[in-house]
């Protein structure tokens, strides 16, 4: 959000500097610095900062190191199964976007829905059925636009549209209303993205609110919260796919037990030396030293200067 960036940055580098003079070992640098916001809190904002930090450190240390960050945590890159998440809800659109990404290699696609009423979701689900076919799968996500009833109704409709999952129905802070539509839903639930920190997570859970999880690692508190609610993830038998950071979560989608798919929406790539890459459906994590994210400092200069 614009809004809140230059906030962020701000308390990026204003935690940063609390942080200097330590080991640069993510789990001293972030028991220290969760010690020192315990008045404060490490939600919101603050989280997001304590999030990009640890991030930044395991970068760091895999590039120190001279491993790839899924090396660095036991693993390997190895391709990830991708799908395609659509910019647009207007059905025309959308079943254009959606047969691009077919040619692009992807196997599945997600829409997002919840704009207007039902009639118009099935118009948009529709549309991209008739563009991709049968053998495609199709995910649709709400992004908590409905209410618990509203959900209800509109999912005994959605059970006949042969989705692969229905994301974020209602509100993510409500678990027992996701617990009610999971239960009354044929189609599988996915929620998580909206998971702040394994808490939250594990609250979800425990209430059997869905039976998918989306992992993001900058809400769940970076790589080593990830880790965290990947063992989570295990522990339920719940397949884990990932939210944002793409670079990132090829890596760590590769040491997810449970890791299912990636979500692909490329928000860094136009400032990246090498973009992600997806091939046959496949997200081809970097196998170069550090998190995937190596800088176009050419290209992140000229954006800085012409905002």
């Amino acid at each position: 959000t614009p809004a809140a960036l230059a906030a962020l940055a701000r308390l990026v580098a204003d935690l940063g500097e609390l942080a200097e003079g330590l080991p640069a070992a993510p789990g001293v640098v972030e028991a220290s610095l969760r010690a020192r916001l315990r008045l404060l809190g490490t939600s919101g904002l603050v989280g997001m900062a304590l999030a990009g930090i640890d991030m930044a450190l395991w970068d760091a240390l895999a590039r120190r190191l001279g491993v790839p960050l899924a090396t660095l945590l036991g693993g390997e890159p190895r391709p990830v199964p991708a799908y395609a998440s659509l910019r647009t809800m207007e059905p025309a659109a959308a079943a254009a976007e959606a047969e691009e990404a077919l040619r692009a290699g992807f196997t599945a696609v997600k829409l997002k829905v919840g704009r207007a009423g039902l009639d118009a979701d099935l118009a948009a689900i529709r549309a991209v059925r008739r563009a991709v076919g049968d053998s495609t799968r199709i995910m649709v996500d709400y992004n908590q636009s409905l209410s618990v009833p509203e959900a209800l109704d509109r999912i005994r409709v959605l059970d006949g549209e042969g989705l692969y999952w229905i994301e974020e129905p209602t509100r993510a802070d409500d678990p027992g209303g996701n617990a009610r539509i999971a239960a009354a839903a044929r189609t599988a639930i996915q929620l998580g993205e909206n998971w702040s920190g394994t808490r939250d997570m594990a609250a979800s859970l425990s209430a059997n609110a869905s039976d998918h999880a989306t992992l993001d690692v900058m809400r769940l508190g970076g790589v080593s919260g990830w880790m965290r609610a990947a063992a989570l993830a295990e522990a339920a038998a719940i397949p884990a796919s990932s939210h944002a950071f793409i670079e990132l979560s090829a890596q760590l989608l590769a040491v997810t037990p449970t890791g299912l798919w990636l979500e692909y929406l490329d928000h860094a790539g136009p400032l990246l030396l090498e973009p992600l890459r997806i091939r046959d459906g496949h997200a081809q994590p970097s196998r170069a030293p550090g998190a995937g994210l190596d800088w176009d400092e050419a290209r992140v200069r000229h954006a800085q200067t012409s905002r």
